[in-house]
């Protein structure tokens, strides 16, 4: 009997994401960390990069080998500076053997930002190169190495996740924003460019998200009026991230591509 399409995006034995190797930036807190700990939940097997916080990525490794006891490990961690391409090969290089596999997936969260809203004339030269340095050149590297390494035929999936302040364009934010804009530029081109190969590439822009790197330098008065802009109400949190970029990494989001899509809860 011919399989559907419908019967192809609906997995019924096995998880969506069963053995395929998935690599997250930036996964030892956060947004990255949720989306970690739900890619592994769909199966995924996972690289947990970070840059320096070596215990938190360790927790979330032992978190997600916890839940496959008795079996070879689903998860390790990796050190790697997102802007150094050597960093970025060893760390492709290092999913590779000790999975012994391609990996299927990218998700790129690794990302930085002022640690307080700071207008253009007084944001100092090295907090705009520091962030242009991991927000964008960070992402274009994981997207190049990602273009050329991941598994090609189907399944093959480049997910950056992106800000809704590129779209917001709230005043202080100029150097975070336009590091974010050049992530949404990107992604629509090379989801173009990967014709053929079966990758798809796809941006996420989370809203206000309930995190550490939000909370940064913000008064209370802040924090409320962001809440007060939301119509749902309240912040985001990592966990309504996740399972969206779940589904990008999924077969189910094949005809999803080259999009920049707004997760924020109707903020923007």
């Amino acid at each position: 009997m011919a399989t559907s399409s419908s019967d192809k995006h609906n997995p019924i034995s096995s998880p969506p994401l069963q053995d395929r190797v998935a690599i997250v930036t930036g996964a030892s807190r956060g947004i990255g960390r949720a989306i970690a700990l739900h890619l592994a939940s769909l199966g995924a097997k996972l690289v947990i990069n970070y840059t320096s916080n070596k215990v938190q990525a360790d927790l979330v490794a032992t978190e997600i080998n916890s839940s496959f006891p008795g079996s070879t490990p689903q998860a390790l961690t990796v050190q790697a500076d997102v802007s150094d391409p050597s960093q970025v090969k060893s760390l492709f290089d290092i999913a590779e053997q000790f999975f012994n596999s391609q990996p299927y997936i990218l998700v790129n969260s690794a990302g930085v930002s002022i640690a307080k809203i700071t207008p253009v004339a007084d944001t100092s030269l090295e907090d705009f190169d520091r962030i242009l340095r991991v927000n964008t050149r960070g992402a274009f590297l994981c997207a190049k190495e990602a273009s050329n390494r991941l598994k090609r035929g189907g399944g093959g999936r480049i997910i950056l996740v992106s800000s809704s302040i590129v779209a917001s364009l709230r005043p202080g934010n100029a150097a975070y924003a336009a590091s974010k804009a050049a992530v949404d530029t990107m992604v629509k081109i090379l989801a173009k460019e990967l014709k053929g190969t079966g990758i798809t590439a796809n941006c996420v822009s989370p809203g206000p998200i309930a995190t550490d790197m939000f909370f940064a330098g913000k008064t209370e008065e802040m924090v409320e009026k962001a809440i007060d802009e939301c119509p749902l109400g309240r912040l985001g949190q990592s966990e309504d991230v996740a399972p969206f970029v779940g589904f990008l990494a999924t077969d189910a989001s094949e005809w999803v591509n080259g999009q920049v899509i707004r997760v924020n809860g109707g903020y923007i």
